[in-house]
């Protein structure tokens, strides 16, 4: 599934998977002005930037973003305060 085939519902559930090499070309890097991307890892130590970020992408060096294959978002359990 890619950013053009996706619903408004996709939105809250999707992210684009990144390799470790593009997590790292990503990191620190604005998407648009005042803002960066935020790579994160799910549940299963995936790579993965929102949709939101995908979808505002207006920097011309990483409009390659787009094209990332997407996939089911799941978070990693919150660690206890305690």
């Amino acid at each position: 599934m890619k950013l053009a085939d996706i619903t408004t519902e996709d939105i809250t559930t999707l992210v684009g998977l990144l390799t470790e090499v593009q997590k790292d070309e990503l990191n620190g890097v604005a998407y648009a002005p005042d803002s960066f991307y935020n790579p994160i890892q799910d549940l299963n130590d995936n790579w993965i930037i929102s949709v939101e970020e995908i979808a505002n992408t207006i920097n011309p060096d990483t409009e390659w973003v787009k094209d990332l294959p997407l996939t089911i978002y799941i978070p990693k359990p919150t660690p206890s305060p305690f």
